[in-house]
């Protein structure tokens, strides 16, 4: 049981990262590559909080929150200045330059060797009780999420997906909008590791690289942009995946291979059936024009 608690947890871990990132780029369609250092900015403020000062859970999830949230703040006020591709360049140079303090400030962060001996969250004093915990985090922030969808906000980050300077025009106050939720989406990722520092109890920088970014990505991708439901299902299976491929019995380099191909098999379908499937809006407001009769106005 101790084995289904452990993927629970991390189920409920990668759900938090890609509501998180999907709450911006899911309704902004910026796609950031920077995710993966917010959420080691988490864990490794919780982390030294823990071993150092004695912080409880509570506390970390809240110091760690307000820190990370006020460095994407200060990030975004230059990232935001920039749209679609230079935004994700810029994005891979936020992840670079947190991923390189995090290997190389030694006095701070142990350098490649990480933090051990995080301490155990006394109240949580099994694993089932912190699968279940993890679980509430996850559900309480699927619930704000799923709230604030049907909310303005999020129609006037749709609005600033579909057409940004339409919604200059409409007096919108676009940048604060997108600097908000690019802040708001970095504090999400400092939760999931939080999290994730308690329960391993050790981290280091390799968990936190520009790979585990694009990983984050590719679940909201696979389970559709802005779609809080398949972000969930999306989680669920790439984390169940490499599980599944181990039971069958194949190689661990074999299965490495076969993962891999899934996940790029799974994001080129999503692709085309983006593209070809769903037309666009523009698309369909031209068929449905030609499709109507020819009424010449008279006067």
């Amino acid at each position: 049981m101790d084995y289904l608690y452990h993927l629970i947890t991390f189920i409920a871990i990668y759900t938090i990262l890609a509501q998180g990132l999907n709450l911006f780029s899911g309704y902004t369609g910026l796609l950031s590559l920077a995710h993966a250092g917010f959420y080691g900015i988490g864990a490794y403020v919780a982390a030294l909080l823990a071993v150092y000062f004695g912080f409880s859970i509570l506390l970390n999830f809240v110091i760690a929150s307000l820190f990370c949230g006020g460095v994407a703040l200060l990030v975004s006020f230059i990232a935001l200045r920039t749209y679609e591709d230079y935004f994700v360049i810029v994005t891979l140079g936020i992840q670079i330059i947190a991923f390189s303090i995090m290997n190389n400030w030694i006095e701070l962060t142990n350098g490649p060797l990480g933090i051990t001996n995080i301490p155990d969250v006394g109240w949580l004093p099994n694993q089932f009780f912190f699968m279940s915990f993890a679980v509430l985090v996850a559900g309480s922030l699927y619930f704000l999420l799923w709230r604030l969808s049907h909310s303005a906000w999020v129609l006037n980050l749709r609005g600033i997906r579909d057409d940004e300077v339409l919604m200059q025009s409409m007096g919108k106050p676009v940048r604060k909008i997108k600097i908000v939720t690019f802040t708001l989406s970095a504090m999400t990722a400092s939760a999931a590791g939080v999290l994730y520092a308690h329960y391993t109890s050790y981290i280091d920088p390799t968990s936190f690289t520009i790979h585990e970014s694009i990983y984050i990505l590719a679940i909201i991708i696979i389970g559709g942009l802005g779609n809080l439901h398949g972000a969930f299902f999306a989680a669920v299976f790439m984390v169940l995946l490499p599980e599944i491929l181990r039971f069958i019995g194949l190689p661990d380099a074999m299965g490495a291979n076969i993962r891999q191909m899934i996940y790029g098999a799974l994001l080129v379908c999503v692709i085309l059936w983006k593209s070809f499937l769903e037309p666009s809006e523009h698309t369909t407001k031209a068929l449905e024009e030609k499709a109507k009769p020819f009424s010449p106005n008279r006067s």
